[in-house]
């Protein structure tokens, strides 16, 4: 069971820094919302639990390991910092980033679905809890951008074709 805990967590502290990479990347866009109210609500929302997501993760980093996956979050942190560099000049930027947190939160997903199971095998039934919740939140996250992609694509369209401010 060595490789398995082993695997167990380095999959935690990726998730960890996945987590640290969502945050960067929600502050910074939910900065930029401005004409999207229930989406800069529910992202906000989101960024608060995604900030309860990371220091659970943490918690358990430091019982398994006792070490912080800093390296990885820091890697996390740049990787969003740069990814969300282009939305400066895009022009659809709301509907581009609404798209690309559905699929971040499909992947996020993917990742406690495959903590869930690492950590059955390795009876640790604790941490297994705590990918269940977080599972949860990113399930309904990701059913709320399915269920708001279209409107929010409407409203973009709309407000672009009236040249009003639709970008963000």
């Amino acid at each position: 069971m060595t490789h398995a805990k082993d695997n167990f967590i380095a999959w935690l502290k990726s998730a960890h820094a996945m987590e640290e990479q969502a945050i960067t990347s929600l502050t910074a866009q939910t900065r930029r919302l401005e004409n999207y109210p229930d989406l800069k609500a529910r992202m906000l929302e989101h960024l608060d639990e995604t900030r309860r997501q990371a220091e659970a993760l943490q918690t358990l980093l430091n019982d398994f390991s006792g070490a912080p996956s800093t390296l990885k979050d820091i890697a996390g942190r740049i990787a969003a910092t740069v990814h969300g560099i282009p939305a400066l000049v895009m022009s659809d930027e709301v509907v581009k980033f609404t798209a690309q947190a559905y699929a971040f939160e499909h992947l996020e997903i993917a990742t406690y679905r495959m903590l869930i199971t690492a950590a059955d095998e390795l009876g640790e039934t604790e941490a297994q809890a705590v990918f269940k919740r977080i599972l949860a939140q990113e399930t309904a996250m990701a059913t709320w951008l399915e269920d708001n992609l279209d409107p929010i694509t409407r409203v973009f369209l709309m407000r672009d074709e009236r040249d009003l401010q639709a970008k963000r």
